[in-house]
Parts: C-alpha cells; structure tokens; sequence
C-alpha cells in the first residue's frame, strides 16, 4: 500500500500525474463489454463523444448515477470508475449510470478547461458547451436517480472532503463515505473549505439553487435528476493511487 504522504507538487495548479485517457476509456468501454453493461455515445461535435454505461439492476432496487472526469487535471475519478468496472462487485438490486469522463479533451490537453476554455462544471445552467448540452440531453432520457456521486479532484485541499446535496433531507450519505475513506486518505478537518463551514471533511449545501448564476453538475442533478447528491474531492497532492482508492471507497460505502 503507497503511503498517504503529500508530495509537495502542486504550487499554483495541478502539477501531479497524467494519464492517457483515451487508453483509459477504450479499457473502460472493453470492460463494460465484458461485464455486460449498455454501452452508450453522446454526441458532441464530429469526431468527438462522451462515453456512458449502464449496469440494469437484477430486481428492483436502487438507481445511482456516477460521474468523473469534469476536469481534465482530475484524473484519479475515471481511474476510480476504471477499477470498479474491473472489479465488478455491484449489488444486484443497484442499477448504476456511469458517465466516466465528460471533458476527454481537457485530459489531452492537460487542463481544466474544454478546448474552448469553459470550466464545464459551471455550465449546467445556461448550457454554452457542446459537452454539456450532450450530456443534459442524455440525462434527460434516464430516469430519475436515487442518489449521484460526482467524482473530483482538489489541488488545494489538506485531504479528502465531500459537498452532499440532501434536497429532501433523506438519511445522509456523508458519515458513512467518511469512514470508509478515512483509513486510506486523510480527511481534510478544515473548519472552513472553499468559503463553506465544513465539520470532518463535509460541507452541507443547501443554498437556493436559483440564486446562483453557474450551475455545477451536483445542483443540476439535484434540480431535475436527483433529491440526494455528493461530490467527493480527493487531495490531489497525495499519491494517485490514494486518490483513487479513496474514491473508490467512498462509491462502495454508498452502492454497497
């Protein structure tokens, strides 16, 4: 196991590991082939669309959706996705979504942004970016989701720390993905992160969703999608194979 120790790269930016993505996503795609999942384009522009899986529950249950890859220097969530496809241990009755990587042309490029500059995670609301009018269209064909997991990346944080949505004030999901986490990732104990009063690496969000003017995915989500929704944040100044072990934790504490 890699030790959880800050590696000190990150002064300014994300300055840490890089990963071919399109490697990743055709072993991604080869892996949801063979576990028999429904295998699923969007199309974005020519030559270019955004990957999505579905995983049909066994019997009736639970529906989750997952997503990663928003931003192209957060490459530990579609790695996390990699590792749950190939392990392959999904309850029966939970029929999962999985949108993997959403911004494939910031991870070629190595940044944030899409080709065009646009943090496609404020974009949920006035849809500007071909990527996300994509991607709003197909969540518009899915059915309502019991919960979402939105899987990142912070350069800045001390540890791992977790946003949850909990519009109808269901059981929260937030301790149980603490513990889960805790013995592989620090936990960021910041009282304060990202301007948000935070208490053991969460920050509960329940600001009014048109009083803001760019919409993240999470407050889309839980606008037409979803009553309940966390996005979990992985320090990326810690090993990538902790980032990516912490995030996977954290989606089995929730899927089971």
């Amino acid at each position: 196991m890699i030790s959880p120790q800050r590696l000190g790269k990150n002064n300014g930016g994300y300055f840490g590991e890089r990963v071919d993505m399109r490697a990743v996503l055709g072993e991604l795609e080869s892996l949801g082939e063979k576990h028999g999942w429904v295998i699923e384009r969007m199309p974005v522009t020519e030559g270019l669309g955004l990957l999505a899986l579905h995983r049909p529950a066994e019997f009736p249950g639970r529906a989750v959706y997952i997503s990663a890859g928003i931003h192209g220097d957060e490459p530990a969530g579609p790695l996390a996705v990699k590792e749950l496809l190939a392990e392959n241990r999904w309850p029966p009755g939970v029929a999962v979504w999985l949108c993997p990587c959403l911004n494939p042309i910031g991870f070629e490029r190595g940044v944030r942004e899409n080709a065009d500059g646009a943090d496609l995670n404020r974009d949920y609301r006035s849809l500007k970016t071909a990527e996300i009018r994509a991607h709003v269209a197909w969540l518009e064909r899915q059915p309502n989701f019991d919960c979402a997991l939105c899987l990142h990346e912070d350069w800045e944080s001390h540890g791992f720390y977790l946003y949850e949505r909990n519009r109808d004030r269901r059981p929260p999901l937030a301790p149980g993905i603490i513990e889960a986490v805790i013995g592989i990732c620090p936990i960021d104990e910041s009282p304060e992160i990202e301007g948000r009063p935070a208490m053991r690496g969460v920050i509960h969000v329940d600001d009014e969703p048109e009083a803001r003017e760019l919409w993240p995915e999470t407050l889309y989500l839980t606008v037409a999608k979803t009553a309940q929704c966390c996005t979990l944040e992985a320090p990326s100044d810690f090993p990538l194979a902790v980032r990516v072990a912490a995030l996977v934790a954290a989606v089995r504490a929730v899927v089971g």
